[in-house]
């Protein structure tokens, strides 16, 4: 199938590693001019020629600033936003202190705000954009921490008010939720080289399809969303888990 994507100027943050580099691959494979952002952006392997790399740290607002200009300069107006940055922190709530709720939002929900809002004025000038943002289903449903689950739950949310906001001027908004998946560098692997038995019954008993997912898997779908062939989805939350969230809304 043929998306229309080439050409068109796409930025992904957090997009080095993980479901972020698959996605960035996965646009720029449809013939995409695609930006990264990272932390930490050298000696990175697997991103497919091309892509442009950007290292900075997305908590912080000057930084964000800087970086989608960056991107912009290097590439082009941004016609695609991905806002994939995110990770997860904290425990139990009443043992988690104040700083890092707020280190949480920052990283997982204010930075995706931020970049929206720095993308917008050149989507109106156009009449046209895709913003995407990637969530958890643990942002709609109890599970896993606290931290990451409300500021995850903020972006569907953010998600949404965007999306009926700037429909009509030819913006679409949606956000992706992944369901558990694996990779190297991910948290999964961790937990599964730890502990290969208790994952294995993890798997077989939360996960429906009976495995972990992969960031291709999920780069598909974004890839979609990106494209004209999703022209009427917006303000959407499509669940990526194999059937591992227990929501039936």
């Amino acid at each position: 199938m043929n998306l229309g994507l080439t050409g068109k100027r796409v930025f992904v943050t957090g997009g080095t590693k993980g479901i972020g580099k698959a996605i960035a691959n996965a646009f720029a494979a449809e013939g995409a001019k695609v930006a990264v952002c990272a932390r930490v952006t050298e000696g990175i392997e697997g991103l497919l020629a091309g892509i442009q790399t950007i290292s900075g740290d997305v908590t912080k607002a000057a930084e964000r600033e800087r970086m989608f200009a960056e991107a912009s300069a290097a590439i082009g107006p941004i016609d695609i936003l991905v806002n994939n940055a995110g990770g997860s922190n904290g425990g139990a709530i009443s043992e988690t202190a104040m700083d890092v709720f707020y280190e949480a939002f920052e990283l997982n929900y204010f930075s995706a705000v931020h970049f929206s809002k720095l993308a917008l004025p050149a989507m109106k000038s156009a009449g046209r954009g895709t913003i995407i943002n990637i969530s958890s289903i643990f942002g709609r449903e109890s599970g896993g921490k606290a931290t990451y689950n409300s500021a995850k739950a903020a972006l569907i949310s953010f998600t949404k008010a965007l999306a009926d906001e700037t429909a009509k001027q030819g913006i679409r908004v949606n956000s992706i939720a992944p369901g558990s998946i694996l990779h190297p560098t991910g948290n999964w692997q961790k937990r599964l080289d730890a502990d290969p038995e208790g994952i294995t019954e993890f798997v077989n008993r939360d996960i429906p399809a009976g495995r972990f997912g992969t960031p291709e898997e999920v780069a598909d779908v974004v890839v979609f969303l990106g494209s004209d062939k999703a022209s009427w989805v917006t303000g959407a939350t499509l669940v990526v888990d194999g059937g591992q969230s227990k929501s039936n809304i």
